[in-house]
């Protein structure tokens, strides 16, 4: 049986040194309106994973995917995934690891190896081209990471990227029963904290369902998209707002 958070469960997170967002010079490339794109979501191929071509695609509501290292594919699914900020499902087994605190949750104090980590397995999407675009991103202030911790040890996370009041969540992994779920409460509550409004999770599955995961037409997510960019939010701020 799944509880409802209608309150969030308060996970204590220490924010590491994060500078803030650089300024980016204009996208040389113009991706195409993802609203006229079949179901599937296969809106461009090409181009390259340079810091400003990301977020241009972003911004549109594309996600690079690639098909390989050779390949470089754009897409933008519909129906689309995201994890509203008022659904998150904690199972009861879930609750009573966070009553325990056993795990400690930090933002952006071990990125390169949260994406690492993401990326060991034996089929991934996660290309060492993609590690070094996202790493990049992190060093340019607007990718970020939740890692948890059992003493000193990486037990699991998850990675995304930040613009405005959007948080588009990339991958998770864990080592440790319940840490990416951890990572997943932790994320939540944060955006709650500093005012995102939208956490995209592209492509749904049962264990993302689990957590409260909804689908939602691609139009829908347009349109939660350009409001949640409109937004201005410092995604690895302390501050919390009213």
């Amino acid at each position: 049986m799944l509880q409802s958070l209608v309150r969030p469960v308060v996970v204590d997170v220490t924010i590491a040194p994060t500078p803030a967002p650089a300024r980016l010079p204009a996208c040389r490339f113009r991706f195409p309106d993802p609203a006229v794109a079949d179901a599937e979501g296969l809106v461009a191929h090409g181009a390259d994973l340079e810091p400003a071509t990301l977020l241009a695609a972003y911004r549109r509501g594309i996600f690079p995917w690639p098909y390989d290292e050779r390949m470089l594919l754009w897409w933008s699914p519909d129906p689309r995934a995201i994890l509203p900020l008022d659904g998150l499902h904690v199972a009861r087994r879930l609750a009573r690891t966070l009553r325990q605190r056993r795990f400690r949750v930090t933002i952006n104090a071990a990125f390169p190896e949260v994406i690492v980590a993401c990326a060991a397995r034996e089929e991934t999407w996660i290309t060492p081209a993609i590690r070094e675009a996202y790493v990049r991103l992190h060093e340019l202030g607007w990718a970020h990471s939740v890692e948890v911790w059992v003493d000193s040890t990486l037990a699991g996370g998850l990675y995304g990227l930040a613009v405005g009041g959007l948080f588009a969540a990339e991958s998770m992994f864990h080592r440790v029963s319940d840490a990416s779920k951890v990572a997943v409460v932790a994320l939540v509550e944060h955006a709650r904290r500093v005012g995102a409004t939208l956490i995209d999770v592209q492509m749904p599955t049962p264990h993302l369902a689990s957590l409260g995961v909804i689908s939602i037409p691609r139009a829908d997510y347009l349109r939660r998209l350009a409001a949640a960019l409109a937004r201005r939010v410092a995604f690895a701020s302390c501050t919390v707002r009213p």
